[in-house]
Order: structure tokens, then sequence, then C-alpha cells
């Protein structure tokens, strides 16, 4: 097994582990369109990076944080709310990337792999990049597990318990910025929504229990990512493609799952 393969293998398991635990809490706060905005709206900190000659992940990351304060911005303006923010600053965005780009033909680098990704193409850097956001997420669920989840699941009572939720969303917020910038070098700024929502969206269909929830969310993502590469190894076909329609099945078949389930609860009495 070739060096560049191992790599992206490891990758998929970190990247895996990383959008199982962080997507969980974009489902749970419902916060995938604005995840999806910030996916799409990092396109023009890869550019950037690139213009400046810094990491990639490093101008993402940046970039993705500027974003999410520009959002909070405009989400307190009267009468607007977080879903105007979000699409504000998703077409802006991802508007100022594609201007980027027609300025600057000759970039050193294909501007595809800012969109869809390479797994295969992943240095030690961005593999040590995404091992440090990994452990940051587990930190944060090992530390503030509890009160992520709580706050999450039911912000009502949150508040009643005479808690305060703006660390918590700064927590959820930043650990969100940084798994879309860490996603962008292996499955691209646009197809990460993908491997970040769908397990977790699965995983949140099919059991009923949080707690149970966030390891099986990191089963799927983890199971996506290397059934995916699997796909793109044998097939030769384009990874980041591969891993998010993977993501993008897991989800439609817990969606499938779970119907048959409810329709055989259903049937069951007339059959008794």
């Amino acid at each position: 097994m070739s060096s560049f393969y191992q790599l992206a293998l490891a990758e998929a398991v970190i990247l895996g582990l990383l959008c199982g635990i962080v997507g969980s809490f974009v489902v749970l706060r419902k916060r995938s369109f604005f995840t999806v905005a910030l996916t799409h709206s990092t396109f023009p900190g890869g550019i950037l990076a690139v213009l400046l000659g810094i990491n990639v992940i490093v101008g993402a990351g940046v970039f993705a944080v500027l974003l999410v304060l520009a959002m909070s911005v405009i989400s307190r303006v009267r009468r607007q709310g977080s879903q105007v923010a979000s699409g504000v600053i998703l077409t802006g965005g991802f508007a100022f990337g594609m201007m980027l780009q027609s300025l600057n033909p000759s970039l050193p680098i294909q501007v595809d792999t800012f969109l869809v990704g390479s797994i295969l193409t992943v240095s030690r850097a961005d593999l040590g990049t995404a091992a440090v956001v990994l452990v940051a997420a587990i930190v944060a669920l090992v530390l503030g597990g509890k009160e992520l989840l709580f706050s999450s699941f039911d912000p009502w009572g949150y508040r009643a318990a005479g808690f305060s939720e703006r660390w918590m969303d700064l927590i959820s917020l930043g650990l969100i910025a940084a798994t879309v910038a860490v996603a962008m070098p292996a499955v691209g700024s646009i197809l990460a929504i993908a491997l970040i929502v769908g397990p977790a969206a699965a995983a949140r269909i099919l059991v009923r229990s949080v707690f149970w929830m966030v390891p099986l969310a990191c089963v799927f993502a983890v199971g996506s990512g290397l059934v995916g590469l699997e796909i793109s190894r044998r097939w030769d076909v384009a990874a980041g493609g591969a891993i998010s329609l993977t993501a993008a099945a897991v989800f439609v078949l817990a969606v499938g799952a779970d119907w048959s389930r409810r329709h055989l609860i259903r049937r069951a009495p007339a059959a008794v």
C-alpha cells in the first residue's frame, strides 16, 4: 500500500471522527444551514492563502472565524435573523472567491481542489492539523459535553436552569469553523457539509438517546470516509465526491430504515 493512500486512510478516520462529533452539535443546535454557508464561503480563504503564500487550512480557518463574526453581527440587525445572515454570507463569500479566481487566473494550484478536495493528496501537515482539531473537539466533549448537549438538545431548559448559552455558542461555532477549515484539503469547501451533517443526521434518526448519537455519528462518518475512499480507488472516481455521496447514502438508508420501523410498528396490532 502506497504511503499517500495510507495518509488518505488516516485522514478519512480522523476527519470522520471529527465530523461525527461536531456534526452532532450542528444537527442538535440546528446549525445545518449556517454550516452550509460556512463551507461555501470559506472558499476565498483558500485562494487568499495561496496568494499570500501561507497554509491553505490557516487561510480557510482565519476566514471562517471572520465569517462567523460577520454572521453574528448581521443576525443582530433589527428584523433580520441567523438565516438571513447565513444566506448573505453564503452568496457573498462564494462570489468573493470566484472574483479572486478570475482576477488571478495563474494561481499555482487548481481552484477545483478548494471546492471538492483531494484526500489522496493530503500532506502530513494536513493530517496533523486535523488531528489537533479532533483532540480539541474530544476535550470539549469530555469537559463540557453535558453542557453542550444540554444547551443543544433543550436550549429553553438550559436557560431556565440559569445558564448562559454564550460560551456554548462560542465553543460550538469555533469547532464548526475549525472543522470546515481542516476538511477543505480532503473533501473541499462545498462537499464538506455532507460529511459533517449527513452521518450525524442519520444517527439522530436511528437513536433516541443523545448519548448514543455521537458515537454512532462517528461510526457513520468514518465508514463513509473509508468506503468512499475505496470506491474512489476501485473505480477511479473523485474521492471527495465518493465520500460525500456515501455520507448522503447513509442518511437516505437511515430514513428508509426509520420509515420501515414505523411502518412495521403501525401494522403490528392489525397482524395480531
